[in-house]
């Protein structure tokens, strides 16, 4: 390899690195910061907390490595134009299409990455972050109790202080009431306690409440129903030994089989075979809505009528109601009715059936092409990053990040723009998910011409003659033929 092309991309590295990093901790927080109402509280442990944060920053790909290609191409390029090293390569005869053939070269090998990343891991990402999220939302807060408050997230116990103070020893807890309903009988057992304490066993599996100097209250079930006197006991106690399991508010883990059908956790492979499932199931769910339908109608088959002797088919249904007496009219017309009704009601019913059926098809052919177009967003915001750093010539943070945000906002409304009408049904699976990338293609090799070929791309003084030049071009077209 030259040399040349080992300092661009050593130029390109650093940038790509850092610049990805930070994409995906913002992309990171941002999805952290959705779900923090169900993370706060939860007692999670910090390994907990990092295999979620792992997952979710691998689920951020997709987002993060388009955008930190487009800045850190910009960001190459605008140094190199700042420092004058594009002018040095040029006066030493080396092309802007020499100079990005060893960044194209690696963005291709990245794009490969990206669509096997997106491809095979993915998915796996994807079920484990949800997964993990699901067990986290279902886990219980953990233990709080205020002042003043009712605290019933204890299976078995409702538990109220007047205040609690806290120190190394455990919470410090005074006027206790607690409700046992580990029996299931309503609030019949209470306990009363002037003070006590609280803390978690050695071993971290049992909630300790030490109370002292109260009473217990117990009204006895009675079963005979005429009773009128009923059995209430109150015991005395200086010490009293309360052991809660904490197992329940340990987390626990689903079965991640349980996910797995989901279209955002199948490889391409698998949401082809999910797609002609689908098909297959509305192909018979269909039939079966038909024969159904066929069966529950009265229909007039083409047979002798054995009593009239004339064909069915000559044979006209209203001469036989005309005929009818009143009573009887009204029986077929009421039963026609009622026919019609139901038909109306299992054809809404198998329509919106077929129509969610339908609306899966197309999320996971969304989700097909959603694998595809992450690599050739890649090429494209490259082919938009990288000519147009040579024409700002602007390096660092400043600009080129500016130019970045606004292009991949560009792309990103775009995208989920084509995204959301293909989920109504709007556009077609495959124009709706390649609309972004194919909208910025001749953009791209719009702004690559005219770093290739030295012309001015912002100055609006050049457009201005363009159009000038155009316009009395054709009016001396029209002289001409006059």
């Amino acid at each position: 390899m030259k040399k040349s092309s080992v300092f661009i991309l050593k130029s390109f590295l650093g940038p790509f690195i850092l610049t990805f990093c930070i994409a995906t901790f913002v992309l990171l927080m941002q999805t952290v910061w959705k779900y923090i109402e169900d993370l706060v509280g939860k007692g999670l442990e910090f390994h907990v907390i990092a295999e979620l944060m792992f997952y979710i920053s691998a689920s951020m790909v997709p987002l993060a490595l388009p955008l930190a290609i487009l800045l850190s191409s910009l960001m190459t390029f605008g140094n190199l134009g700042e420092n004058y090293e594009l002018v040095a390569f040029k006066s030493a005869g080396i092309s802007l299409q020499r100079i990005m053939r060893p960044m194209a070269f690696l963005i291709v090998l990245l794009s490969i990455v990206a669509f096997l990343f997106s491809n095979y891991m993915l998915p796996v990402a994807n079920l484990k972050m949800r997964s993990l999220l699901y067990d986290i939302m279902q886990q219980k807060p953990s233990v709080n109790i205020l002042p003043g408050i009712f605290y019933n997230e204890i299976d078995g116990y409702t538990i109220k202080v007047k205040d609690k103070k806290q120190s190394d020893e455990g919470d410090f807890l005074q006027d206790v009431m607690i409700y046992d309903h580990t029996e299931k009988k309503g609030n019949g057992k209470v306990i009363v306690a002037e003070s006590g304490k609280m803390r978690n066993t050695d071993d971290n599996l049992y909630l300790e409440i030490i109370l002292y100097n109260g009473y217990a209250y117990d009204d006895q079930e009675v079963k005979e129903k005429n009773r009128t006197t009923y059995t209430h006991l109150k015991n005395k106690f200086k010490e009293k030994k309360i052991l809660i399991d904490m197992s329940q508010f340990e987390l626990s883990r689903t079965d991640e089989d349980l996910f797995k059908s989901h279209y955002e956790m199948l490889n391409m492979k698998q949401l082809n075979e999910a797609v002609d499932t689908l098909n297959s199931v509305n192909k018979v769910r269909l039939n079966i809505f038909k024969n159904s339908l066929a069966n529950n109608i009265s229909i007039i088959k083409q047979s002798k009528d054995t009593t009239a002797g004339y064909e069915v088919a000559d044979y006209n249904p209203w001469n036989r109601i005309k005929n009818a007496s009143r009573t009887d009219q009204q029986a077929i017309f009421t039963h026609a009715s009622n026919v019609a009704r139901g038909v109306k009601t299992r054809s809404n019913a198998s329509a919106l059936e077929q129509e969610a059926r339908y609306v899966m098809i197309i999320k996971h052919v969304v989700q097909w092409h959603k694998k595809l177009t992450l690599s050739y967003a890649c090429i494209v915001l490259f082919l938009i990053g990288a000519p147009l750093g040579s024409i700002i010539r602007k390096g660092g943070l400043g600009m080129p990040v500016v130019v970045s945000v606004i292009f991949f906002l560009i792309f990103h409304i775009i995208n989920i723009t084509g995204e959301k009408l293909t989920k109504e049904a709007v556009f077609d699976p495959a124009f709706g998910m390649w609309m972004a990338p194919l909208i910025l293609t001749p953009v791209g090799l719009f702004i690559t011409y005219k770093a290739t070929s030295d012309s001015t791309l912002f100055d609006i003084g050049s457009y201005v003659g363009f159009i000038k030049k155009l316009f009395s071009r054709k009016k001396n077209e029209g002289i001409t033929d006059l």
